[in-house]
């Protein structure tokens, strides 16, 4: 059996010779190996002892698409997961809903299963891993799609984007995971938090089914704190399956019939329990005539308010129909964002209400602002405020015209373009405005890396050794 150090130095030599080979293509140098190498940092790694974990230990992903947050997971000592930390996403696309096709701006909602073949220590995104979709779940009802992220840059086109500082982090923390003999970490990706409120504020959503379909997954693992088995079949997700007492080990096809199975009866009844409290308590706020949640029609994806409070023009841009942030907007921004972020914007002539108008940018009644906007605190109406005095801070920054991706990868060469100008997000405001340059480095483009096993219950596919460079061919 190879051991630890052994693994660990063939990982840093291949990251090491991906960064060379491919600096020869955009200019750069061995920086890309210097940021895959980087420590976790020293603060992380006191409250990993703190909580009980090793650095080495296996972690685990949840993504919340309408808190925009990214929580990071670690086993401790006891064998079980716990919370490590809590990451706000800088923007992700799309709307709430799977999937389904190339090209849609959506971000994947399932459950993804992350090898260190999936991890590009050379993205054009500062630092990524590959989600893996489409996974068995995916292909199975003919969904298209490929080279979807979690990387840095905060710009996304069906993408989980963080800033550079935090994928540095979330990039270490798998890093170490997979030293420490980890095979696979999971990604858990949810429209929001599977909480009765949130399941009552979305019972109209056609994505309904699917996503009480997710929440099984969700609820064994809180109710477990282990890492939930994920099989396929039927065109659904199966998680936790064990054989009847005397029956043959279990076949999964992911069109096919599900054989018969069974949950540990111990989680079973642990489960029942849970599901027996959430369902009352969705019973009694839809009695009480729970508010349905807000119409996002015509807004492209996300921003945590923690960013979006801190951008020029703050005012205007949509902030999503949530009341439970772990990280609070008047927090500091974790890491800088280019100057040509395109945040979330209400459509063009939507009438702002007088919450909207009158809300201070980061200020203490930020999330006042926020609650009335999306209209989460509507059992007491908001005060009349009176308008403030606007002052050269608070003129909003002209928007910055996007620029179409062009992902075509046989073109004549460009001159290289400057280095894009960065804001310090503990900033409210800038001067003048930025084009955002072309956005040739695609999170769907064509990709000749390996297709995503076919089971996504913690086996590790085989990869050829040959078949280094062909993974990373596509990144630009």
């Amino acid at each position: 059996m190879i051991n630890r150090s052994l693994i660990r130095a063939l990982m840093v030599s291949a990251a090491l010779a991906t960064g060379t080979l491919l600096a020869g293509c955009n200019g750069e140098n061995l920086a890309q190996s210097a940021k895959a190498t980087k420590p976790i940092p020293e603060k992380l790694l006191a409250e990993m002892e703190t909580k009980n974990m090793d650095k080495g230990s296996p972690m685990l992903v949840r993504l919340f698409k309408q808190e925009s947050e990214l929580e990071v997971w670690k086993q401790d000592r006891t064998g079980h997961f716990a919370l490590l930390k809590t990451y706000p996403i800088c923007r992700w696309s799309g709307d709430l809903g799977p999937k389904v096709r190339e090209g849609d701006r959506q971000t994947p909602e399932g459950f993804y299963s992350i090898t260190p073949g999936q991890m590009n220590p050379a993205s054009a995104y500062y630092l990524s891993f590959n989600m893996g979709y489409p996974n068995a779940y995916d292909r199975a009802w003919g969904r298209t799609g490929s080279q979807l992220m979690v990387h840095g840059d905060c710009s996304s086109r069906g993408c989980y984007a963080m800033t550079d500082e935090q994928i540095s982090e979330i990039y270490s923390l798998g890093r170490e995971s997979f030293f420490g003999g980890q095979t696979a970490f999971q990604v858990q990706a949810y429209p929001f938090r599977m909480t009765p409120q949130n399941m009552a504020k979305y019972r109209d959503n056609p994505n309904m089914p699917f996503w009480r379909m997710l929440k099984q997954g969700n609820d064994i693992f809180e109710v477990t704190k282990t890492e939930p088995r994920v099989d396929v079949c039927e065109k659904k997700y199966v998680f936790d399956a064990e054989p009847l007492p005397g029956g043959r080990p279990l076949a999964f096809n992911p069109t096919g019939q599900c054989p018969p199975h069974q949950l540990n009866p111990a989680v079973a009844q642990a489960l029942q329990e849970k599901e027996r409290a959430d369902s009352s308590r969705l019973a009694e706020l839809i009695s009480r005539g729970a508010r349905l949640a807000k119409s996002r029609a015509g807004i492209d994806g996300g921003m945590h308010p923690v960013f979006a409070t801190k951008l020029p023009d703050s005012q205007s841009i949509a902030v999503s129909d949530v009341s439970d942030y772990t990280i609070p907007a008047t927090a500091p921004a974790p890491g800088t964002i280019p100057s040509y972020v395109n945040p979330p914007r209400a459509p063009e002539g939507a009438a702002l209400d007088s919450s909207e108008a009158t809300g201070q940018t980061g200020g203490p009644n930020v999330f006042s602002a926020i609650a009335s906007k999306v209209g989460w605190k509507h059992e007491q109406p908001a005060a009349p405020q009176a308008t403030p005095v606007v002052t050269p801070k608070e003129i909003p920054a002209p928007k910055a015209r996007a620029v179409a991706k062009n992902a075509a990868p046989a073109r004549a060469p460009e001159a290289k373009m400057p280095e894009p100008r960065i804001i310090p997000l503990s900033r409210t405001a800038q001067a003048g405005s930025e084009t955002k340059p072309s956005e040739a480095k695609s999170s769907e483009i064509k990709s000749t890396a390996p297709t995503p096993p076919a089971t996504i219950a913690g086996a590790q596919p085989t990869t050829p050794a040959n078949s280094f460079n062909n993974r990373w061919s596509s990144f630009q």
